[in-house]
């Protein structure tokens, strides 16, 4: 394995005299590295433009364009402010050093040339531009695994929202990240008889609450279909639901000391009826003809935290016309443009009158939120919009 100070190097020379340009090539290609020259400013700049180097020697006094300002330029130019750049001066002028270094330059080399301090000054500034190579070689590895990571994240939520008679269904998603430790989930069991609505927020971002939220997903999906009855009780039931997933969870990984807030609820299609679990979530709210006419607060805690923990459900009865808003935190703690939060009370006042269409509400909040923070997501952003048509 070597080491990031080996190895050979691309430089180019640049002096407007030729016996300096000769001399310092011949040096460098003993030392084993590939040499080029400029004999002008003007010249060097077009030459970074089209070809890449590893480091530039730059004498300073050049007629037409000098030093100082090919050092100006590549410090401006994001695709060559990393390339290193070593300046040539004479013994002595410490100003121009001072000048040059201000502007930039890594380090200098005077005249006339020692080839030990030449051999010294274009190793470590070698060194320095591998290291940043390696960097970004590293960050695009990241990048692309994280790209990698939310695809695969798509792919757990709902491809198509379950399409029920008499039902419309919408939802809106958007990670602050990469990827996202909200999600939200709608499916139906039974053959359709019962529809299972899911609105989560994992604790943390990023990878590690992505991981949890597909865990979350996957738990919730496999213990409805499990449990869920037709005949059973509906309440019983969706308790039985959240309290497996959250047995589990503080079980098996506890140690991760993950946890998420969620609403679990089932609904009948064909009546209205709807149990629930509000799992220490956001309450979500149901709109009716006059605005929002009932908030679902929490009926347990938090899910994964510790095994056993109680949970209790309510039950509402959904009418013709009215709609179930429900939504993470990232919706109403939205840092708005003015330095104040979204807030409930804001999403309240865009709900105070009948909600006409699932599609209608989710676009109206979204626009609203958009422009209120300059489309600047602080925290995932979740909402999932259910409402029965009016007869």
């Amino acid at each position: 394995m070597t080491s990031i100070d080996q190895g050979p190097g691309r430089i180019l020379v640049v002096d407007d005299t030729e016996a300096n340009r000769d001399l310092l090539v011949r040096r460098l290609q003993r030392q084993g590295h590939a040499a080029e020259t400029a004999a002008d400013g003007q010249q060097a700049l077009d030459m970074l433009h089209t070809s890449a180097y590893d480091l530039v020697l730059l004498d300073i006094m050049m007629p037409a364009v000098n030093g100082y300002e090919v050092l100006a330029h590549m410090r401006a130019d994001a695709g060559l402010r990393h390339v290193p750049v070593v300046l040539i001066s004479a013994l002595g002028d410490g100003d121009s050093i001072i000048k040059g270094i201000e502007l930039g330059a890594d380090d200098y080399l005077p005249k006339p040339f020692n080839p030990h301090i030449l051999r010294a000054r274009v190793d470590a500034s070698l060194a320095k531009k591998r290291l940043h190579d390696r960097e970004q070689m590293h960050a695009r590895s990241l990048e692309r695994e994280l790209e990698i990571a939310r695809k695969i994240q798509a792919g757990f939520l709902p491809e198509a929202l379950p399409d029920a008679p008499g039902w419309e269904l919408a939802a809106w998603f958007q990670p602050a990240r990469q990827v996202s430790g909200d999600f939200y989930d709608a499916f139906p069991v039974l053959g359709g008889r019962r529809t299972v609505l899911v609105v989560a927020d994992v604790c943390d971002k990023g990878v590690g609450a992505a991981l949890f939220m597909a865990l979350f997903r996957s738990l919730f999906r496999v213990l409805a279909e499990r449990l869920l009855t037709a005949d059973g009780d509906g309440a019983a039931q969706v308790c039985e639901l959240v309290s497996g997933v959250n047995d589990y969870i503080a079980r098996t990984h506890g140690r991760a000391n993950m946890f998420a807030t969620v609403f679990v609820a089932i609904l009948d299609p064909a009546t209205g009826d709807l149990v629930y679990v509000n799992g220490g979530h956001e309450a979500p709210m149901l709109a009716g003809l006059q605005g929002v006419r009932e908030r679902l607060v929490p009926t347990g805690p938090a899910v994964g935290m510790m095994e056993g923990l109680p949970f209790l459900s309510g039950r509402v009865a959904m009418g013709p016309g009215e709609a179930l808003i429900a939504f993470t935190d990232g919706v109403t703690d939205a840092i708005c443009t003015d330095g104040t939060r979204f807030s409930e009370g804001r999403l309240l006042g865009l709900l105070e009158r009948s909600v006409e269409s699932a599609d209608g509400a989710v676009d109206g909040i979204r626009a609203e939120l958009r422009v209120s923070t300059h489309d600047e997501a602080f925290d995932d952003v979740t909402l999932l919009v259910v409402r029965r048509e009016s007869s």
